[in-house]
Protein backbone atom coordinates (compact mmCIF):
# COMPACT_ATOMS: atom_id res chain seq x y z
CA UNK A 1 0.00 0.00 0.00
CA UNK A 2 1.43 3.04 -1.17
CA UNK A 3 0.64 6.87 0.24
CA UNK A 4 -0.48 7.69 -3.35
CA UNK A 5 -3.38 4.87 -2.24
CA UNK A 6 -4.12 6.30 1.23
CA UNK A 7 -4.63 10.01 -0.61
CA UNK A 8 -7.07 8.79 -2.98
CA UNK A 9 -8.94 6.63 -0.51
CA UNK A 10 -9.04 9.75 1.52
CA UNK A 11 -10.61 11.51 -1.09
CA UNK A 12 -13.65 8.19 -1.86
CA UNK A 13 -14.29 8.81 1.83
CA UNK A 14 -14.41 12.96 1.78
CA UNK A 15 -16.42 12.03 -1.86
CA UNK A 16 -19.19 9.81 0.44
CA UNK A 17 -19.83 13.07 2.56
CA UNK A 18 -21.55 14.13 -0.27
CA UNK A 19 -24.53 11.72 -0.59
CA UNK A 20 -27.73 12.80 0.51
CA UNK A 21 -28.70 11.10 3.52
CA UNK A 22 -30.50 7.66 4.05
CA UNK A 23 -30.88 5.04 7.06
CA UNK A 24 -31.79 2.75 3.83
CA UNK A 25 -28.23 2.94 1.96
CA UNK A 26 -24.85 3.99 2.34
CA UNK A 27 -23.19 6.88 1.56
CA UNK A 28 -20.22 5.56 -0.28
CA UNK A 29 -17.12 7.59 -2.70
CA UNK A 30 -15.29 6.79 -5.24
CA UNK A 31 -12.43 7.62 -7.40
CA UNK A 32 -11.02 6.19 -10.94
CA UNK A 33 -7.53 6.86 -11.19
CA UNK A 34 -5.23 6.04 -13.44
CA UNK A 35 -1.57 4.00 -13.50
CA UNK A 36 0.04 7.65 -13.88
CA UNK A 37 -2.07 9.05 -11.03
CA UNK A 38 -4.51 10.60 -13.39
CA UNK A 39 -8.63 11.27 -12.07
CA UNK A 40 -10.61 9.29 -14.48
CA UNK A 41 -13.83 9.56 -12.84
CA UNK A 42 -15.43 10.29 -9.21
CA UNK A 43 -18.81 9.64 -7.97
CA UNK A 44 -20.76 9.06 -4.76
CA UNK A 45 -23.87 7.44 -3.85
CA UNK A 46 -27.34 8.90 -4.76
CA UNK A 47 -25.33 11.30 -7.14
CA UNK A 48 -27.45 10.95 -9.98
CA UNK A 49 -30.48 8.87 -8.42
CA UNK A 50 -31.59 7.55 -5.42
CA UNK A 51 -30.53 4.25 -6.56
CA UNK A 52 -26.48 4.97 -7.47
CA UNK A 53 -24.07 3.11 -5.70
CA UNK A 54 -20.25 4.86 -6.17
CA UNK A 55 -18.52 2.76 -7.96
CA UNK A 56 -21.81 2.34 -10.82
CA UNK A 57 -21.63 6.17 -11.02
CA UNK A 58 -17.71 5.90 -11.52
CA UNK A 59 -17.77 3.74 -14.82
CA UNK A 60 -21.01 4.99 -15.94
CA UNK A 61 -19.13 8.66 -16.44
CA UNK A 62 -16.37 7.02 -18.77
CA UNK A 63 -19.16 5.32 -21.14
CA UNK A 64 -19.58 2.35 -22.98
CA UNK A 65 -16.24 2.82 -24.99
CA UNK A 66 -13.97 3.10 -21.47
CA UNK A 67 -10.57 0.98 -22.25
CA UNK A 68 -7.07 0.69 -20.66
CA UNK A 69 -8.81 0.19 -17.47
CA UNK A 70 -6.77 -2.83 -16.46
CA UNK A 71 -3.90 -0.58 -15.41
CA UNK A 72 -6.30 1.68 -13.33
CA UNK A 73 -7.35 1.30 -9.60
CA UNK A 74 -10.99 1.90 -8.36
CA UNK A 75 -10.55 3.63 -4.56
CA UNK A 76 -13.91 3.34 -3.01
CA UNK A 77 -14.84 3.84 0.84
CA UNK A 78 -16.68 0.88 1.14
CA UNK A 79 -16.48 -2.84 -0.36
CA UNK A 80 -18.33 -2.87 -3.62
CA UNK A 81 -21.62 -4.58 -3.35
CA UNK A 82 -21.81 -8.33 -4.08
CA UNK A 83 -25.71 -8.51 -3.80
CA UNK A 84 -27.96 -5.58 -5.22
CA UNK A 85 -31.73 -5.14 -4.79
CA UNK A 86 -32.15 -1.47 -6.62
CA UNK A 87 -30.42 -2.68 -9.73
CA UNK A 88 -30.26 -5.79 -11.87
CA UNK A 89 -26.31 -6.25 -11.61
CA UNK A 90 -23.79 -5.46 -8.04
CA UNK A 91 -21.05 -3.34 -8.61
CA UNK A 92 -18.50 -6.31 -8.30
CA UNK A 93 -19.48 -7.32 -11.26
CA UNK A 94 -19.48 -4.26 -13.21
CA UNK A 95 -16.16 -3.64 -11.96
CA UNK A 96 -15.13 -7.17 -13.20
CA UNK A 97 -16.80 -5.92 -16.43
CA UNK A 98 -15.14 -3.21 -16.81
CA UNK A 99 -11.60 -5.32 -16.92
CA UNK A 100 -10.40 -3.27 -13.57
CA UNK A 101 -7.91 -5.25 -12.13
CA UNK A 102 -7.10 -3.47 -9.01
CA UNK A 103 -9.43 -1.40 -6.08
CA UNK A 104 -8.78 -0.37 -3.08
CA UNK A 105 -11.33 -0.24 -0.51
CA UNK A 106 -11.61 1.28 2.96
CA UNK A 107 -14.07 -1.24 5.08
CA UNK A 108 -16.00 -4.36 4.23
CA UNK A 109 -19.93 -4.15 3.71
CA UNK A 110 -21.07 -5.16 7.24
CA UNK A 111 -24.13 -7.14 7.27
CA UNK A 112 -27.03 -4.77 7.67
CA UNK A 113 -28.40 -4.26 4.36
CA UNK A 114 -27.10 -6.84 2.32
CA UNK A 115 -24.38 -10.02 2.95
CA UNK A 116 -21.68 -7.95 1.70
CA UNK A 117 -19.56 -10.54 -0.13
CA UNK A 118 -17.95 -8.06 -2.95
CA UNK A 119 -13.97 -8.10 -2.48
CA UNK A 120 -14.23 -12.40 -2.32
CA UNK A 121 -16.24 -12.09 -5.86
CA UNK A 122 -13.49 -9.47 -7.21
CA UNK A 123 -10.71 -11.88 -5.96
CA UNK A 124 -12.45 -15.05 -7.35
CA UNK A 125 -12.12 -12.88 -10.64
CA UNK A 126 -8.87 -12.14 -10.67
CA UNK A 127 -8.97 -8.90 -9.46
CA UNK A 128 -6.52 -7.94 -7.06
CA UNK A 129 -8.63 -6.38 -3.77
CA UNK A 130 -6.63 -4.12 -0.45
CA UNK A 131 -8.29 -3.06 2.39
CA UNK A 132 -7.00 0.02 3.95
CA UNK A 133 -7.83 -1.12 7.62
CA UNK A 134 -6.63 2.58 9.12
CA UNK A 135 -9.56 4.42 6.94
CA UNK A 136 -12.20 2.06 7.89
CA UNK A 137 -13.00 4.00 11.16
CA UNK A 138 -13.58 7.41 9.01
CA UNK A 139 -15.67 5.65 5.64
CA UNK A 140 -17.80 4.18 9.22
CA UNK A 141 -18.03 7.46 10.63
CA UNK A 142 -19.52 9.00 7.31
CA UNK A 143 -22.44 5.90 7.46
CA UNK A 144 -22.66 6.16 11.80
CA UNK A 145 -26.98 6.95 11.67
CA UNK A 146 -27.18 4.15 8.89
CA UNK A 147 -24.93 1.64 11.20
CA UNK A 148 -26.63 3.14 14.81
CA UNK A 149 -30.22 2.01 13.66
CA UNK A 150 -28.73 -1.04 13.31
CA UNK A 151 -31.85 -3.71 16.02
Amino acid sequence: MTEADRQWLRQAIELSRRCPPSLTAYAVGAVLADAGGAVLATGYSRERDPSDHAEEVVLAKLGPGRRGLAHATLYSSLEPCRVRASRPRPCAELIIEAGLRRVVIAWLEPPVLAPGGGAALLREAGVTVAEVTELAAEARAVNAALLDRRP
